[in-house]
């Protein structure tokens, strides 16, 4: 594709995006003050910010354009992390009782 396919109004996208990330976050204010249960409410407000957390890597990190191949790539590097973060929370459980060297 050209260059030119790709002009048009850029920025009316983004703030199209922009708005949305907008609503979700008063959104979520809004749900936040409702009387849910603790659930319910962790579940709402994780998919709302699951949503807003997708909307921002596709739209302003530019990942709506890129190939298939560099999404599939990422996801084995995001569980890497995640496990290797794993790793850390005895040690934060240990700290809890200050007692950072006791095994």
């Amino acid at each position: 594709m050209t260059p030119s396919q790709y002009s048009g109004n850029v920025i009316e996208k983004y703030l199209w995006v922009y708005f949305a990330l907008l609503l979700l976050a008063v959104l979520e204010v809004f749900i936040a003050y409702q009387h849910f249960s603790t659930q319910a409410l962790l579940a709402l407000l994780l998919a709302l910010a699951f949503c807003g957390a997708t909307l921002a890597l596709r739209y302003f990190m530019h990942l709506a354009q890129e190939s298939r191949g560099l999404f599939l790539a990422l996801i084995p590097a995001v569980i890497f992390v995640l496990l290797m973060m794993n790793m850390i929370w005895p040690d934060s459980f240990r700290l809890l009782h200050m007692r950072p060297f006791a095994h």
